[in-house]
């Protein structure tokens, strides 16, 4: 990021108020505590505004601040921060059920868990949170014998998930619950308490802890078990010319200086849903996160860290880094292996796919080189459904380092 703003004093700054503390993460990034009135100049990205803190100026993220005006305040003050109505909205729908139904690998991982533990699983009781159209559950009562399972589902289609249910003779055994975790009321504690939208780090997880804390008895087993973020170092051919050397020469004519709005249009957000090729891995991968499910605790939540070190397997042009995640499904049988979904680019794709996260510049590496840093996944105060990740890294121990801004874990 640039430290100046050209044409900031031609226009007049806007006044905006802070929601929450921010500590910058560098000369250029302005501090400043929840109340404080900033000078807003210029705003020459979604996620990053230039502005004023008692004649200090630097970067700051825009989603800590509200504009100052009393109608302003009086409008954040009635928004809810978890966008419950929008969240839930998407899985009273058949779109993104159809999406993760579709999905084999993960719909399969999770038949498997069923399959294998089915003898584990007679008379037990089963929490299944999030049950979408209630699939797992009617796994649970096919494949196993348990006394019962609850199946929870806050949007809309838990009145066809009991359509589901009836449909396919399992009554009996499953009872649907339309209600949010925060909000179960049950006769009993579970043995086993199940995720069915298992978003690794999204943050319906802290509904899953609420839960585990409240209703999963002593002893008891989560599925998933555990999880893992994985990141790589790679290349991205076909997207940087898509989307930066386009600007070249398209039809003879020099559009370069569009480039710097391409890169900050396209560049500064993650990439969702994309494919990499196992070929454009400049090393091999390596688990920079790590989240145990029986004691992760909500304040972990806020603030994630990781580090890493990777090994550059061969000459190539390194375009940015990509994430996975791996969930384990430990087993109820005595010396059984867990079932294990990863969804990197070694295993058949998934619905998740995986996410690029594309570099400023490119970097040209050669075998043997290091390219080492950190990430941080830190939790938006406000909107707490978002998050930032903030990648710091350098090649062979350079100083130079860049950093990806926030975006949301939902799409």
């Amino acid at each position: 990021m640039q430290t100046e703003k050209e044409g900031e004093d031609d226009v007049s700054p806007e006044e905006y108020v802070a929601l929450s503390d921010f500590t910058g993460s560098g000369s250029d990034q302005l501090s400043f505590s929840r109340g404080d009135r900033l000078l807003v100049h210029t705003k020459p990205s979604s996620e990053w505004w230039w502005a004023e803190l008692q004649e200090v100026k630097g970067y700051v993220p825009a989603s800590y601040l509200r504009k100052s005006t009393a109608e302003e305040e009086e409008d954040v003050s009635l928004e809810d921060p978890w966008q419950d109505e929008e969240y839930f909205g998407s899985y009273g729908t058949l779109r993104l059920h159809l999406e993760m139904l579709s999905d084999k690998s993960r719909t399969e991982a999770y038949r498997q868990v069923i399959l294998s533990n089915s003898a584990s699983l007679k008379n037990k009781v089963v929490m299944d949170l999030g049950c979408g159209t209630g699939i797992i559950s009617l796994f649970c009562a096919q494949l196993a014998q348990p006394s019962l399972v609850y199946a929870v589902e806050a949007s809309s289609m838990a009145d066809y998930t009991r359509q589901l249910v009836k449909q396919n003779g399992s009554e009996e055994v499953v009872s649907v619950l339309q209600a949010r975790a925060e909000e179960i009321e049950l006769p009993e504690r579970v043995d086993v308490l199940v995720l069915s939208g298992w978003e690794t780090f999204e943050f319906m997880v802290e509904s899953v802890l609420l839960a585990r804390d409240r209703w999963l008895r002593e002893g008891g087993v989560m599925w998933p078990s555990s999880a893992a973020l994985t990141l790589v170092p790679c290349q991205a051919h076909s997207y940087y010319d898509e989307k930066m050397a386009f600007w070249e020469r398209p039809y003879g004519l020099d559009f370069t200086p569009l480039q710097p709005l391409a890169q900050q249009e396209f560049f500064t957000k993650p990439k969702f849903s994309h494919l990499v090729e196992p070929a454009d891995c400049l090393s091999a991968p390596c688990d920079v996160i790590s989240l145990d499910m029986y004691t992760l605790q909500i304040k972990d939540l806020e603030e994630i860290k990781g580090q890493f070190q990777f090994c550059v397997e061969k000459p190539g042009v390194f375009h940015g880094f990509t994430t996975w995640f791996t969930a384990h499904f430990e087993s109820l049988e005595t010396g059984s292996p867990p079932v294990e979904l990863n969804t990197g680019p070694h295993f058949k794709p998934t619905h998740w796919k995986q996410t690029l996260f594309m570099l400023d510049n490119p970097v040209s590496v050669c075998a043997g080189d290091s390219i080492s840093g950190s990430i941080v996944l830190h939790r938006n105060p406000v909107w707490r459904r978002h998050m930032t990740i903030t990648l710091h890294w350098n090649v062979n121990g350079s100083t130079e380092e860049t950093e990806n801004c926030k975006f949301p874990m939902w799409r």
